[in-house]
């Protein structure tokens, strides 16, 4: 940068001595013509020392990185004179120069991660529900993306857009909005709270609590996909014993259209439970 601000200092004081001392001649001589107009304006001098400046600044084979902005990559093991041969910058012997170790590993010592104490508890039996309000269903139900007159079952729930894609363990049906059920409705959740189920009874429908594993859950969701694989629907799956106590019912594969009435045995397990 330096160069090139030198270069065109030294180009601009040599063309205006150059253009005052051919000025000065034409004076001393004292003859009539007048001088050309490239050098008697000064609007001229400035326009010619403009383009001589801008060509020495924008010569194309002047254009450098700056010193540093590139530099070649290191050439392991290729020689002494590379200053990276022989070892590979490894140095002699050692675990570090024979091979990689494990992330974490601090050469034989209790690492980081085992030094530090445990800090919280995860329960690998915990479930995860998506909870739904009775308002957005009955919202969904003016708007005509669900048919009250038919099963409304988990299935139909994320068609209409009642819950998000991922249902993880199942649905919650919850009670927000249940001054807006002002008429009977069927439905198959995972959960159900007790003002959800008061609701909806009182208006002259039913709740039942189902159970799906993961596998039901594609099953019930995705029916296609079987379909497209070549498979058949599997059947639905028994909930485990901690879990039998907390649902009504299996889930029926495919997706059920039709409320189906509750057993005798159903509705003692109901009683006693909401007793």
């Amino acid at each position: 940068m330096l160069r090139r601000k030198l270069s065109s200092l030294i180009a601009t004081s040599i063309f205006n001595t150059c253009s005052s001392k051919i000025q000065s001649k034409l004076c001393s001589i004292g003859s009539p013509i007048s001088p050309s107009p490239s050098f008697a304006t000064p609007t001229n001098f400035n326009v010619q020392a403009q383009s001589l400046r801008a060509y020495s600044l924008l010569s194309l084979n002047d254009l450098r990185d700056n010193k540093g902005a590139k530099k070649q990559k290191t050439r392991k093991g290729r020689g002494i004179g590379s200053g990276k041969g022989k070892t590979a910058g490894r140095g002699h012997k050692g675990q570090k120069a024979r091979g990689t170790m494990k992330f974490g590993f601090e050469g034989g010592q209790t690492p980081l991660r085992r030094r530090m104490p445990k800090r919280g508890f995860k329960n690998p039996f915990s479930l995860t529900f998506q909870p739904v309000g009775l308002g957005k269903i009955a919202k969904l139900i003016n708007a005509g993306k669900i048919d009250s007159s038919e099963l409304i079952t988990m299935k139909t729930l994320k068609d209409a857009g009642a819950i998000g894609k991922q249902i993880r363990d199942g649905v919650r049906l919850m009670g927000r909005g249940s001054e807006h059920i002002e008429w009977p409705i069927h439905l198959e959740v995972s959960r159900v709270t007790v003002r959800a189920k008061g609701a909806v009874e009182t208006a002259g429908g039913s709740v039942r609590r189902v159970y799906y594993n993961n596998l039901g859950f594609r099953a019930l969701l995705k029916p296609e996909w079987f379909e497209k694989k070549g498979r058949l629907l599997p059947r639905a799956a028994r909930p485990p014993p901690k879990q039998r106590d907390k649902v009504d019912s299996i889930g029926r594969l495919p997706a059920p259209t039709k409320p189906i009435s509750f057993t005798a045995e159903e509705k003692e397990a109901m009683s006693a439970t909401s007793v």
